[in-house]
């Protein structure tokens, strides 16, 4: 069995990708799109600069990303802030129709993926890709 975890993770995201992008443009969402409006599902409004920070994305992306969202009617952005990317960035009525299809979406991805594994198995496979991760930002920022 091969032990190279990069290839692995790399098999693992590109069976993910292609399985969730499927779901996600069923709901009219473009590539990148779900995870912004999930965001705002979990956590409520926030600053475009915010998303930008935490999916660790340039913020140009988002700001393209956000403008076809506002264009399809999924979010609402602050008209009376004059720079765009400092205005709050909010869910309309068919966002959050959409965000709650997307989490119902990852629901039915988790149980798939996580098949046959026990409740312990499960909370330590989370363990560690938390911890890989952790690990992959703390040698970045030290470096």
């Amino acid at each position: 069995m091969e032990r190279r975890f990069h290839m692995r993770i790399y098999r693992l995201f590109h069976a993910q990708r292609a399985i969730l992008r499927r779901e996600g443009t069923a709901l009219g969402l473009g590539t990148g799109q779900p995870k912004l409006l999930f965001y705002l599902l979990t956590h409520g409004s926030c600053m475009q600069k915010e998303l930008a920070e935490y999916f660790e994305v340039d913020p140009a992306a988002v700001s393209r990303m956000l403008l076809a969202l506002e264009r399809e009617g999924f979010i609402s952005r602050d008209a009376g802030s004059p720079r765009r990317r400092c205005g709050l960035v909010e869910l309309t009525e068919k966002g959050r129709e959409a965000a709650q299809a997307w989490s119902d979406c990852g629901a039915r991805f988790d149980e798939r993926l996580l098949r046959g594994f026990s409740p312990e198995e499960k909370e330590r496979f989370a363990d560690y890709l938390y911890r890989a991760y952790a690990n992959l930002r703390s040698e970045e920022a030290e470096g």
